[in-house]
Formats: structure tokens, C-alpha cells, sequence
């Protein structure tokens, strides 16, 4: 072991109440000096030292601790800093601290590295400088100059965070080196700062960064925690990139597939789901077998089946739109499911009302049939209550089992508004006029 220097001292009688001015000062450390600290430091003050560390030099420091120390450390940090750091980690010690994180916690650090791929999170990189706002101006300086000696810190934009990690502000080079040294951060910094949400589409980001004049931008998550910096070239350059993936997935087109991709591989992409397209529509044809001899008794019936079951078609799209960005975007938890649930539910209840009660009376002037107008009227309801609901419960129920919830969404969807909408129109027809099946 190296001998103690002055500095290994000061964070060893420091650290217990103020890990963040400890964590300044290992950052003044070679990786050596600073790994043999942590050797003698308890978990519990190692992990809150090294939520305050810059995500680069956590990471090389965690390669040059012993894997069970790295381990201990890992395990009881906030799992956002530890995705940010173990996302530049080397494959071998990312394996070895997946081995020891629980379920739960490799559940968490796995969807907060996973971002969207038409996110910009997805294209951000984690390695920036953050500097905190009680910080004074002549600590920032040293510590700037250190980092710009000892890593590849980018250093065109210097970014201000508050002791939970939001972003707060930016600093002008300016103001750092003309202001008075004793003065801190938070009374120079630019409070106005331009800043992207992780989640947030790429071609909206890019459409946003066209109006600007800046070069990078810092990335925040939905918390307003500093995440990353996106190139703003590189955001053009790789918007276009992933404009068409989910809408070739939810309609059972693989994302990979290009316009000239391989006749063989479209075709072994494209042809398994329209087999089970195929299997869907026969199902929804059975329902109206089952009506036969109703439809052959009010032949008018016929007219008004599409028109049911395009209602539900259009109304569970809707649900289904609104329930995969939010999923992607990480907006609904599980806890969240029955909430969702009863809040489409009612929305399809008083869509069907109204589009019912258009409809009804659209089919009575036609037709002059009041039954009618109200058979087809209440079908309506039941359909978009129950498309609602479908929309809501497809990517939900794909997403519980491991699925993409994308992964061909629309065709089930289809299958289930065809099957309902048939069944309840007829069904209703065939209690309301009397009729025999």
C-alpha cells in the first residue's frame, strides 16, 4: 500500500460528514492514490463519495478497485449514477457487478442504459463536467485545470448541479476567470440554461437545436438530473436514422428491415405475421358464420358491420398511441396499470356515447329503422369501451411478458375491435329484433 499523503488524510477525516468537498479532493488524485483510500473507507461513505465523483474518473476508478469493493459500492448507490458510470465501464467489470446485483436493481440500471432508440438518450454520452453550485470560483478553476490535465473531460460546456444532481445552470469561462474567487458558482452561473429532455424524440430535438447556436447540450432526465451532453451535429446526423422502426413493428414489419433489403428476408420477417393475421381474420370471420342466419333475416345488418368495427379499429389506435409513448417514455409505472385502465375505459364509454348517438341517428334517417339506429348506437359503445381497453391492455400485457410492447400491437388490436365489434352488433340485433341464430 501506498504511504498515506496528506490528501488520503484529509479524506479519510473528512468523508464522514462532508463527502461532497471529499470527493473534490480525491478527483485532485492520481487513480492509484485514490483506490487505496477507498480500500479503508467504509461502504456507506464510499458510496456517497462516489455519487459526487465526475462519471469518467468513477469509472476508472472502479476499474482499479478490487471487484469486491467495486461491488459494495455499486450495490448501494442510486441507480442513475450508477448507470451513467457503469455505462463506461469496461464488459468485464459490468459482468461482474451484474452477478451481484439483485433482480430489482439490475431491473432499474438496465432501463435507465436502455434509452429509446429514437431518444435522444440513446445518442447522449456520459462523460461531462459537472461542477456543484455551492462550489467557490477558485475550487471550480483548480479543479478544471486538474481534469483537463488527467482526463478527456470535455470542457466547452461547464455544468452547474445542485447537491441532488438537477441541473442548475451553466458556466461562462468568462465569469470563472474574471470573477472574485471567493464568490461561488450559484451567483455567476447562467440560470437560463438550454438543456433536452432524454426522452425526448430525436427529430423534435433536432428540430428545437436548429434555432439554437449551440454545439452540445446538456441531457436531463424526467427528475431534471443532469444525465449527459448530445453533439448537436451528431443529433442531425442520426435523426433519420430511426424515423420509421416502431411503425414497422407494431404493423408486424421487422425494425431491421430496409426497402431493399433481401427478397428471403422480407419475406421470413413479413410472412409469420400474416399468418397469424390470416389466423385473426378467419376468427373474426367465424363470429359473423355464427350470425349467419341474422344477417340473412335484415340483410341491412351487413352495411353497418364495417362501420362498427372501424370505430373500434380507429378508437383502440388511439389508446394504443398514447400507451406505447408512454411506456417508452417510462411515464406509467405498475402501479399506474388499473389507474390507466379505468381512465380508458371511461374515455371509450363517452366517446361510444357520442359517436353512438351520431351514428344512430345517421342509421334511423338512412334506413328509418329507430331499433336500428339505436342497436348499431349501443354496439358502438360496447366497441370503443372495450377498444379503449384493448389499446391500454396489448402493450401492457406484451411488456409484462418480456415483449417488445410495440411487437405487432395493431394486429391483435385489430382482431380483438373486428371480433367485438361483430359480436356485439349482431349479438345485440339478434336479442333486440327477436331473431333466432
Amino acid at each position: 500500500m501506498l504511504d498515506s499523503s496528506p490528501l488520503e488524510l484529509y479524506v479519510k477525516k473528512f468523508s464522514d460528514y462532508d463527502p461532497v468537498i471529499s470527493a473534490h479532493v480525491i478527483e485532485t488524485m492520481e487513480i492509484e492514490e485514490s483506490a487505496e483510500v477507498f480500500k479503508s473507507i467504509p461502504a456507506e461513505i464510499s458510496k456517497t463519495i462516489f455519487e459526487n465523483l465526475q462519471n469518467e474518473y468513477a469509472a476508472r476508478l472502479l476499474e482499479s478497485l478490487p471487484d469486491e469493493k467495486a461491488v459494495e459500492i455499486i450495490r448501494n448507490m442510486d441507480p442513475l449514477k450508477v448507470s451513467l458510470i457503469v455505462s463506461l465501464c469496461s464488459v468485464e467489470l459490468k459482468d461482474k457487478i451484474a452477478e451481484n446485483l439483485t433482480e430489482k436493481q439490475k431491473r432499474e440500471i438496465g432501463e435507465l442504459l436502455v434509452y429509446p432508440k429514437d431518444s435522444v438518450g440513446y445518442m447522449m454520452s456520459p462523460v461531462f463536467l459537472a461542477l456543484r453550485d455551492d462550489l467557490r470560483i477558485s475550487d471550480a478553476v483548480s479543479k478544471i485545470k486538474l481534469m483537463a490535465e488527467q482526463e478527456t473531460m470535455p470542457l466547452s460546456y461547464l455544468y452547474v448541479v445542485d447537491a441532488d444532481f438537477r441541473l442548475r445552470g451553466v458556466l461562462s469561462m468568462r465569469d470563472l476567470l474574471i470573477g472574485d474567487p471567493r464568490r461561488k458558482l450559484s451567483d455567476v452561473m447562467i440560470k437560463d440554461v438550454f438543456y433536452l429532455n432524454a426522452f425526448m424524440d430525436v427529430e423534435d430535438a433536432a428540430s428545437i437545436v436548429s434555432k439554437q447556436k449551440y454545439f452540445a447540450a446538456p441531457i436531463v432526465d424526467n427528475n431534471q438530473k443532469l444525465v449527459g451532453i448530445v453533439n448537436t451535429s451528431q443529433l442531425f446526423s442520426d435523426m433519420q436514422e430511426e424515423y420509421s422502426a416502431d411503425i414497422q413493428t407494431i404493423f408486424g414489419v421487422d425494425s431491421e428491415e430496409r426497402p431493399f433489403s433481401s427478397m428471403l428476408y422480407s419475406l421470413k420477417k413479413r410472412l409469420p405475421w400474416l399468418n397469424v393475421n390470416l389466423v385473426t381474420a378467419f376468427l373474426a370471420g367465424a363470429v359473423v358464420a355464427m350470425f349467419e342466419s341474422t344477417i340473412a333475416q335484415i340483410t341491412v345488418l351487413a352495411v353497418f358491420l364495417p362501420i362498427v368495427a372501424s370505430q373500434g379499429g380507429n378508437g383502440g389506435a388511439q389508446s394504443l398511441a398514447v400507451v406505447m409513448r408512454g411506456l417508452v417514455m417510462r411515464e406509467i409505472s405498475k402501479g399506474d396499470f388499473p389507474k390507466l385502465l379505468w381512465k380508458e375505459a371511461r374515455l371509450g364509454f363517452i366517446n361510444g356515447l357520442i359517436i353512438g348517438a351520431v351514428t344512430a341517428l345517421a342509421a334511423y334517417i338512412w334506413q328509418g329503422d329507430a331499433m336500428l339506429g339505436f342497436v348499431v348506437g349501443l354496439a358502438m359503445i360496447v366497441n370503443l369501451i372495450i377498444a379503449g381497453l384493448s389499446g391500454a391492455m396489448i402493450p401492457i400485457g406484451l411488456k409484462s411478458l418480456g415483449f417488445d410492447p410495440a411487437q405487432s400491437s395493431m394486429i391483435i388490436l385489430t382482431t380483438v375491435t373486428d371480433v367485438v365489434g361483430f359480436a356485439s352488433f349482431l349479438g345485440l340485433a339478434t336479442i333486440f329484433f327477436g331473431l333466432t341464430v
